[in-house]
């Protein structure tokens, strides 16, 4: 099965909570590799290219408010069906209909704070992964445990 990767961001209610290492852990935990990690402060503009597609709808605007509140963690993420993977992991975005052992069941209460955002499809993985790192940025390895999950 081919791999594929996803942008992850870990978002400033989670960081504030100190959630930054059980969310990693999760992750790694079900087998997906981290190919690029850092922290960093969104900026506006950064925060309206990602979030482009919501323009103009009604939450838009405490969108760009909460992302760029507070430090968030973003990270691209690899494994054979990451993206799936990913948003089953993060459960239903209201955290109130999100299912327990989710990170949003688990930890979550609201829709609006929601912890972690994952890429939708391969399409908006490749988009969003460009607007955080480069090329470079975001590394090719192997790990032992590799053929143990594929």
């Amino acid at each position: 099965m081919s791999s594929e990767r996803t942008l992850v961001i870990i978002k400033p209610d989670a960081v504030q909570r100190g959630l930054i290492g059980p969310i990693v852990s999760r992750i790694e935990r079900r087998g997906l590799r981290i190919v690029a990690m850092k922290m960093m402060h969104i900026d506006r503009a950064l925060a309206e290219r990602h979030y482009a597609e919501h323009k103009g709808k009604s939450f838009y605007a405490s969108l760009i408010a909460f992302i760029t509140a507070a430090p968030v963690v973003v990270m691209v993420v690899e494994g054979p069906q990451a993206i799936t993977t990913l948003r089953t992991m993060m459960g239903k975005t209201n955290a109130l209909e999100a299912a327990p052992g989710t990170i949003r069941g688990d930890f979550g209460l609201s829709t609006q704070h929601n912890l972690i955002h994952g890429s939708d499809s391969p399409a908006s993985a490749a988009r969003e992964i460009a607007l955080y790192f480069t090329d470079e940025e975001v590394l090719t390895y192997e790990r032992s445990i590799d053929p143990w999950i594929a």
